[in-house]
């Protein structure tokens, strides 16, 4: 499928790279040269991804998708100079959905685009029920049934449980746990997350398998 990129880049070279090979993947880029430019386009213009620079003069990355947020759950992810983890603890709070680390690697930034289109349509198309591996949430309920049976899960666990299924096949940073379920204020240790994985596994019996832990990188859940 045909997918619009809106590419957000003061950069004019790189912001030429990357329109082009989006462009010999068969997508459609359009382009804004600062953040001002980005939201007029978002206004007019619906779009499936928006890759975003965080250092631009005048409105920055951060600013531009604070401003989107409000409205608009288009994928984000950051393009960004910025790697201390502060940084990115403040994107993933204002709504950014991954971060790229310049210099980057091309053909790894378009798999974590189009990773992030595919699961916000599934989302879309799921409605208010998800299913995988034999887990069901029913989010309009608040009710979580693994083979059938329903859980009580604590409100952590069941967050934890959200976040991985909305998030399906896709690996999942302890420190983008702790601010989706726990909330960027959180003090406490990243380990924390693992504790609330193991009681949620324990609670998931057979369909636990379905959590799986990537070493060094944190956790997926597939099925």
């Amino acid at each position: 499928m045909n997918n619009r990129i809106l590419i957000v880049e003061d950069e004019a070279k790189l912001r030429e790279v990357l329109s082009d090979y989006f462009r010999s993947k068969g997508e459609t880029p359009v382009e804004a040269a600062d953040g001002v430019e980005a939201l007029a386009l978002l206004e007019e213009q619906d779009f499936d991804a928006v890759l975003l620079d965080i250092m631009m003069p005048g409105l920055n990355g951060l600013s531009v998708c604070r401003a989107v947020r409000k409205d608009n759950d288009v994928p984000i992810i950051f393009l960004t100079a910025l790697s201390d983890e502060e940084d990115k603890l403040l994107g993933y709070e204002l709504g950014a959905d991954d971060y790229v680390t310049k210099p980057f690697t091309m053909s790894v930034l378009y798999a974590k685009t189009i990773a992030l289109i595919k699961r916000n349509r599934r989302n879309v198309l799921s409605g208010s029920r998800m299913e995988a591996g034999g887990i069901t949430v029913d989010l309009g309920a608040g009710r979580v049934y693994a083979e059938g049976k329903e859980l009580t899960l604590t409100p952590k666990e069941y967050a934890l449980l959200c976040c991985l299924m909305q998030n399906k096949s896709l690996v999942m940073s302890r420190e983008q746990l702790l601010v989706k379920c726990w909330g960027y204020d959180y003090e406490g240790e990243a380990r924390a997350v693992d504790t609330h994985i193991k009681r949620l596994r324990e609670k998931l019996g057979g369909c636990a398998g379905c959590i799986q832990t990537v070493i060094k990188a944190g956790y997926r859940l597939e099925g």
